[in-house]
């Protein structure tokens, strides 16, 4: 019988948990990092098959092949899901994650998609398929490189959101002055289509839809295409700056992962978890 200590600190991990635990989410032995690269190539796999199922022709003369692919990935899926669910400690605490959402919106339209009928409601039957590409996002949680830069953009968001902050100031100043010169003869029929403008330019991608018409609407713009080269460079230059720092600053991170609140990236010397604080097993780095 489960007491309310059960519901609370949840059931300690041992056993076949423990050893399916450190198998799922730890990749230093050599178990860990085969079941991380078989995922990998079948989360691969059936995003390529979403894909190619989405080609005109293709789907349609190979449907059966098509399905019994998709159920097959999405047994998978679930069973890996379920194994996820049975080895942790608080198994709401994944369901109610990032990956454990990620993984659940892996599953669900294959299985939502049984319930509603193709004949009446075929778009939506479609979208449902297409909602299978989030399982690419799940590679997220088996490459470490996704998770350094992921780390990166976190510690650097303070100085990317100056400047998202000052770069919106000169795209509104800029698109305000643009009206004022343009005008609504041009194109530029209020300032918000302006500042649309300005933002196309700045970003180097220019449409082409609104052009300025006037000679000094022209040195504008070309000055906000020059402007643009130089911005689009900073926002590179911070995050690269970050991930060198951090590169150089700490020692290289494990897969060691905190029982209580699944986070990873501890030291092997680690006694306490950095993010919640909870007692840290034992850790043991099998070689490959």
């Amino acid at each position: 019988m489960r007491t309310s200590e059960d519901f609370t600190l949840g059931k300690p991990l041992q056993g076949w948990r423990l050893r399916l635990y450190t198998i799922i989410f730890e990749a230093d032995t050599r178990a860990g990092r085969l079941f991380d690269q078989w995922l990998i190539a079948v989360i691969l796999a059936s995003v390529v098959a979403v894909v190619v199922d989405s080609v005109q022709g293709v789907g349609e003369r190979y449907y059966p092949w098509f399905t019994a692919l998709e159920w097959v990935f999405t047994v998978a899926f679930t069973l890996e899901y379920l194994a996820r669910l049975a080895c942790v400690r608080h198994p709401w605490r994944y369901v109610l994650s990032f990956y454990g959402v990620i993984d659940l919106l892996a599953l669900l339209p294959t299985y939502v998609a049984l319930l509603v009928p193709e004949v009446h409601a075929l778009i939506d039957v479609r979208v449902l398929r297409l909602l299978r590409v989030f399982r690419v996002f799940k590679l997220t949680a088996y490459v470490s490189e996704y998770q350094s830069l992921g780390r990166a953009l976190a510690a650097s968001r303070r100085k990317i959101m100056v400047f998202l902050s000052a770069v919106l100031m000169i795209v509104l100043v800029m698109g305000t002055l643009m009206y004022v010169v343009e005008g609504p003869a041009n194109g530029f029929t209020s300032i918000p289509t302006a500042v649309y403008w300005a933002v196309t330019t700045m970003t180097t991608v220019g449409f082409g839809d609104i052009t300025p018409k006037t000679d000094l609407g022209r040195f504008i713009a070309s000055c906000m295409m020059l402007l643009g080269w130089g911005t689009l460079a900073v926002p590179t230059g911070i995050v690269t700056a970050e991930m060198t720092a951090r590169r150089t600053a700490e020692p290289l991170p494990t897969t060691r992962t905190c029982h209580e609140c699944l986070t990873e990236g501890h030291l092997p010397e680690a006694r306490y978890c950095l993010h919640c604080g909870a007692h840290l097993p034992a850790y043991l780095r099998e070689n490959p």
